[in-house]
C-alpha cells in the first residue's frame, strides 16, 4: 500500500504574514470610527481644556492664567446656585422616574396585563419625540392664558396654577424628563428581566408566592445591574439639563435666568458672553461633579447589593 502524502505545514513566516494581514484587515474597519472619535471628541477636549488656561483681554489679548478661571468658578454663586438646582432635580426626579419605570417594567414582564404590545409602546413613544418637541409641547400646557392645563382648570372653575412660576419651573421641567425618559428606562429593565430564568417564578408560584412578593425577592435583584445602569445614566442626564430651561426662558424669562443651570450658563458665558475660556473652564467642573456623583452611586448601590 503507498503512504498518502502529508499536507505541507505552513511555515512560521507564512503564519506570521497571515497574521499581520488579518491584524491589518482589523485595523482598517475599526481606522474610520478612531478617526471620528479623536476629531470629534478628543480634539474638542483638548482644545477646551486648553481654551480654560488662558483669558482674552481687551488689552494684550490672550493670556495665559493656569487654574485662575477654575478658582473664579468656585467662587461663583451662579454657578452655585445652578449646581443646587440640578442636585435637587437628581434627587428628586431620578428616583420618581426610575420607580415608575420598574414599576411599569414589572407590570408588562407579569404576563397579566391586556394589551401589552400597545401599553408598552405608548410608555416608549415619548422617548422617541426630540426633546425640543417635548419641551415646546409642555410649554404649551403649561401656559397661563393659553395652555391646556390651565383652561381644564379655569373649566371645572378652579384657579390655575401658575406652573412657570419659581417656585414650580423646576418641577414643571422634572416632569417633562420624567415624561420622556421613563419609557427608555422601562425598556433597559424590561429587556433584563426577559433574560431572567422563568424556572425561578414557577418554583417561587408554587411555593405560594404572589406576583408582588416574585417581584421584590426575585425580579428585583435580578435586574439589579440594569437599574444600576439607568441610574447612572439619569444622573449624568441630569446635570446635562439644557433643552428644558433654553426654551422655557421664552416663556418665562424672569423666572429662568441665564445660568438656570451649569450647562444653560456655561453656553451663554460662550455664545452671548463671549467668555468662551471661562465656559471651558465651567464645563470641565460639570464633567468632574458627573464623574464624582456617579461613582459615589455607583459604589453606593454596590456596597448595598454586596452586604445583601
Amino acid at each position: 500500500m503507498t503512504a498518502l502524502p502529508l499536507r505541507a505545514q505552513p511555515s512560521r513566516a507564512g503564519f506570521r504574514a497571515q497574521r499581520r494581514r488579518m491584524n491589518v484587515t482589523a485595523y482598517g474597519f475599526i481606522t474610520p470610527f478612531l478617526i471620528f472619535f479623536v476629531l470629534m471628541l478628543l480634539v474638542p477636549i483638548f482644545y477646551a481644556l486648553y481654551l480654560s488656561l488662558f483669558q482674552n483681554q481687551i488689552i494684550g489679548g490672550q493670556t495665559f492664567i493656569g487654574l485662575a478661571n477654575y478658582a473664579q468658578a468656585f467662587t461663583d454663586p451662579k454657578f452655585y446656585e445652578g449646581l443646587g438646582r440640578i442636585l435637587l432635580y437628581l434627587v428628586i426626579q431620578v428616583p420618581v422616574m426610575l420607580i415608575l419605570a420598574l414599576f411599569f417594567a414589572l407590570v408588562l414582564d407579569s404576563g397579566r396585563l391586556k394589551g401589552a404590545k400597545f401599553v408598552r409602546l405608548a410608555i416608549f413613544a415619548p422617548y422617541a419625540i426630540p426633546g425640543v418637541i417635548s419641551t415646546l409641547m409642555w410649554g404649551y400646557f403649561y401656559g397661563g392664558n393659553f395652555g391646556l392645563i390651565s383652561q381644564i382648570f379655569k373649566g371645572i372653575g378652579l384657579p390655575a396654577p401658575d406652573l412657570l412660576s419659581q417656585q414650580n419651573i423646576l418641577g414643571s421641567m422634572m416632569n417633562i424628563s420624567t415624561w420622556e425618559f421613563v419609557g427608555y428606562n422601562m425598556i433597559i429593565i424590561y429587556a433584563a428581566l426577559r433574560s431572567v430564568p422563568t424556572e425561578l417564578f414557577d418554583s417561587a408560584e408554587v411555593d405560594g408566592a404572589g406576583q408582588w412578593r416574585i417581584a421584590w425577592s426575585i425580579k428585583i435583584p435580578a435586574v439589579r445591574s440594569a437599574i444600576l445602569l439607568c441610574v447612572i445614566f439619569s444622573v449624568i442626564g441630569s446635570f446635562q439639563l439644557f433643552t428644558e430651561p433654553s426654551l422655557l426662558q421664552t416663556l418665562a424669562p424672569t423666572t429662568i435666568d441665564t445660568s438656570y443651570t451649569p450647562t444653560f450658563y456655561a453656553y451663554n458665558l460662550a455664545f452671548n458672553n463671549k467668555e468662551l475660556d471661562y465656559a471651558a473652564s465651567i464645563a470641565f467642573i460639570i464633567g468632574l461633579f458627573t464623574a464624582i456623583v456617579s461613582y459615589i452611586v455607583q459604589f453606593t448601590i454596590q456596597r448595598r447589593a454586596d452586604r445583601a
